[in-house]
């Protein structure tokens, strides 16, 4: 099978790979469509090992059961799915009570094991969930990283998510606004340094974008609710500077939930924190439940998704460089398989 393979640090290639076998429960998927992911373009980047080559990458996918493993799973074929993008052991005390991205066991496509920039993907049929009739493969990839974005958005106790600020809007910012639009009808801004990034956010209904270069978020907040500050903020950036900001901006007994994985260490105003009674929520991928609710949001709701941009496999590594380039306007890349 052809695959973009990442076979050593810095490089990228088409090549033809062993179509991989299948272990008990598994299914073979015949890969649609996959999406590249920001944390797969900045561990390239950066050469993290979070990303080690050898390795073909891939977690944002969908396709059609070709073959299956087991007597019990021949219903299962030919069926389009659409996969999430972590592996859940399904026995430890994280996946019992349904939080499966936090399974002490997980595996990541792409990471710990094979990903789907490939034409073919071994997937255990536990990780599967039905893709709706009319949704586009090029839409149903979004499911994965929109369940990100729905797991941002249910942190904590507080039912305040009137008024959202999102920070950063690159495509995991953007899926927490749309997010905040469809399932809480919230009033939210959404910051980024990017222009484009900015004007995808007003095809998905943001309420005010501000430009972070030109403009201070903490006065636009406060303008644009006239004095009042945000019960809600997501930090889709994750540098220390838009960590620390986001502690600023948000009001007393506020929440602040953190996505974003762009730098580790921050020096924390832990007086602000415990005086004004804030609270602070990581938020990590989402659980199974999270991408059956954003496959049917997506196949539901108007998403305009004119701002991806498609790539057939043979020409995956070109796009793959595209999107890293310093001055690329592209802000989704899709692999058509």
């Amino acid at each position: 099978m052809k695959a973009l393979f990442y076979p050593a640090w810095g490089e990228l290639d088409i090549r033809t790979v062993h179509t991989p076998p299948l272990a008990r429960g598994e299914v073979l998927l015949r890969v649609s469509h996959c999406g590249i992911c920001g944390s797969e373009l900045e561990t390239f980047r950066t050469a993290s090992p979070r990303r080690t080559p050898p390795l073909i990458m891939g977690h944002e996918f969908c396709g059609r059961v070709e073959k299956v493993c087991d007597a019990d799973q021949q219903h299962l074929k030919g069926r389009r799915v659409i996969s999430h993008a972590t592996v859940h052991c399904g026995t430890c005390p994280a996946c019992h009570r349904g939080d499966t991205n936090l399974c002490v066991h997980r595996q990541v496509f792409g990471m710990h094991r094979p990903g789907a920039f490939a034409e073919y993907l071994a997937v255990p049929e536990r990780v599967l969930i039905p893709w709706p009739e009319n949704l586009p493969g090029e839409k149903a990839i979004f499911a994965e990283p929109l369940a990100n974005g729905i797991n941002a958005m249910r942190q904590g106790r507080t039912e305040r998510k009137s008024r959202v600020v999102v920070i950063g809007a690159g495509p995991i910012g953007l899926m927490c606004l749309f997010a905040a639009k469809r399932l809480y009808q919230s009033n939210v801004i959404i910051s980024d340094l990017i222009p484009e990034r900015l004007q995808v956010a007003h095809l998905l209904g943001a309420d005010l974008t501000v430009n972070v270069f030109l403009q201070n978020l903490a006065s636009e907040c406060k303008r644009h609710w006239g004095g009042e500050r945000a019960e809600y903020v997501i930090d889709a950036a994750g540098s220390a500077e838009t960590k620390r900001i986001s502690l600023e901006i948000v009001e007393p007994g506020g929440m602040v939930v953190w996505v974003g994985l762009h730098e580790n260490r921050i020096e924390l105003d832990s007086y602000a924190l415990t005086l004004d009674q804030k609270c602070v929520a990581g938020s990590y991928s989402g659980s199974m439940d999270d991408l059956r609710q954003a496959a049917q949001l997506l196949a539901v709701e108007d998403f305009d998704m004119s701002w991806a941009t498609l790539y057939p496999l043979d020409e995956a590594d070109a796009g793959f460089y595209e999107v890293l380039r310093d001055d690329a306007k592209t802000i989704k890349t899709i692999l058509k398989l």
